[in-house]
């Protein structure tokens, strides 16, 4: 190190904030450089020579001005550098582990539904002919209890209470398989 960095270095471990702005601009672009070689991400790369100068800046006391600074910056670039590279890593696998149990719900749910609805179409075919009627007229061709009491000829009262039995005997029938 030659004595100009030296004299900026003893500046900069004194709080001089000029010198340390010089420092910074001195080392930035080979910093840079380095960073975006091993990060991919400029902005990145950026974003953790910012940080290691922030920490320098604040550590600045306990820097030597008699080694080697550039090795001593670099050195902490890189580590600084793998250790945001090994937290990306297990974001990345806690994020995949993650997407593989939502796909495992989501084919659960499927599966789940698709039981259900066997269960549902099978205690359906356990209701009486004139229940099924009534149900598929109401819940399949979307008529009102006036219209099908018209079309079958029975009363609206009727066509009420067996629709209450059929989706109370259907619920009934699904929840006990699903215990």
């Amino acid at each position: 190190m030659d004595c100009l960095d030296e004299r900026i270095l003893r500046k900069v471990i004194q709080g001089d904030q000029a010198a340390f702005a010089e420092l910074y601009k001195y080392y930035r672009t080979p910093a840079l450089r380095f960073c975006t070689t091993l990060l991919k991400d400029e902005e990145e790369a950026e974003n953790m020579i910012h940080e290691v100068f922030i920490k320098l800046w604040d550590r600045r006391t306990q820097i030597n001005p008699t080694l080697n600074f550039t090795s001593y910056l670099f050195t902490c670039l890189r580590n600084m550098t793998f250790d945001h590279l090994k937290k990306m890593e297990k974001n990345n696998q806690l994020k995949q582990v993650y997407l593989e149990k939502m796909a495992a719900a989501r084919e659960e749910e499927v599966e789940d539904k698709e039981v259900k609805f066997q269960l549902l179409y099978s205690a359906v075919s356990l209701l009486s002919e004139k229940r099924k009627q009534i149900l598929y007229l109401n819940i399949e061709e979307g008529k009102s209890y006036q219209e099908i009491a018209e079309m079958l000829m029975i009363s609206k009262n009727t066509v009420k209470n067996q629709l209450v039995k059929a989706k109370q005997f259907l619920r009934e029938k699904v929840d006990m398989a699903t215990l």
